[in-house]
C-alpha cells in the first residue's frame, strides 16, 4: 500500500504538532519520563507478563527510563530506541540502547522478521510519521509475533499530534486499530487493562491493543 492509500481518510494537519522542535531537547530534563500514575505503569506491567515471549528478542520502542517489564521477564535481547541517550542509560532492563527520533527517522535499525516482540507505552500520542513507523514494526517482527501498544489518558500537549488531541480515548484505540490495519497487522486485541486489586491510589485508565505480524 503506498503512502497515499495510507493516509487516505486523515486530514493534511492530523500528525502535526505545536512544538516542532527536536524532541530530544524536549524530554532531555523529563526524569521519570512517565505521566502514568502507578497503577497505570503496575497495569501495563501485569499486560507485558502475559504478552510478552519468554527468551526472545524484544524491542521497547520510544523506550525511556522506565519500560515496565515484569522483574522476573527473561530475555536474550532487550534494546531501548528512544530520543535522548540519558533516560535509556536510566533504564535497568534494557540489554541494548539505539538513540533515535523517529519523528525525523522512521527506518528502523534491525533486519527483516528479526524481533519476538515489541512494546510501545505512551508512544502513539507523538509519532508524525505512524503509518510509516508501523510499516517498519510490522517489517521486523517475526511472523505472528506481537506489537503490544498501551497509552494512558495523559500526554503532552506541546508534543501530541493534532489528530491524537482532538479524540476521546476510545477513539484513539480505533485510530492505533486503524494504523494496525493498515501496516498489516492482524488478530487485534483491544481493550483495558487493570491493576491488582489489591493495589489502591491508582487513577488512571490504561488501554491496550495487541497487533500480531501477519504470517505472509
Amino acid at each position: 500500500m503506498s503512502k497515499v492509500e495510507q493516509l487516505e481518510g486523515f486530514h493534511a494537519a492530523a500528525f502535526t504538532r505545536v512544538d516542532d522542535a527536536p524532541d530530544a531537547a524536549f524530554y532531555a530534563d523529563r526524569l521519570p519520563d512517565t505521566l502514568m500514575d502507578l497503577g497505570a505503569r503496575t497495569a501495563v506491567t501485569a499486560l507485558y507478563q502475559t504478552a510478552l515471549p519468554v527468551g526472545g528478542r524484544v524491542l521497547d520502542l520510544m523506550a525511556g527510563s522506565l519500560s515496565h517489564y515484569p522483574e522476573e521477564a527473561k530475555f536474550s535481547e532487550a534494546t531501548g530506541l528512544g530520543v535522548t541517550k540519558t533516560t535509556l542509560e536510566a533504564n535497568p532492563v534494557l540489554t541494548k540502547r539505539k538513540v533515535q527520533d523517529l519523528n525525523e527517522n522512521p527506518i528502523l535499525p534491525f533486519e527483516d522478521q528479526s524481533l519476538d516482540a515489541v512494546t510501545l507505552c505512551d508512544g502513539v500520542a507523538y509519532l508524525t510519521q505512524p503509518l510509516a513507523v508501523f510499516d517498519e514494526l510490522h517489517r521486523v517482527l517475526k511472523p505472528g509475533a506481537p506489537l503490544i501498544v498501551t497509552f494512558g489518558d495523559s500526554f503532552y500537549p506541546q508534543k501530541a499530534v493534532a489528530l491524537w488531541q482532538a479524540l476521546e480515548a476510545e477513539d484513539r484505540s480505533r485510530l492505533i486499530s486503524i494504523l494496525l490495519s493498515r501496516a498489516g497487522f492482524v488478530d487485534l486485541d483491544t481493550g483495558e487493562v487493570v491493576p491488582p486489586e489489591d493495589l489502591n491510589g491508582w487513577h488512571d485508565t490504561v488501554r491496550a491493543l495487541i497487533g500480531r505480524r501477519s504470517r505472509d
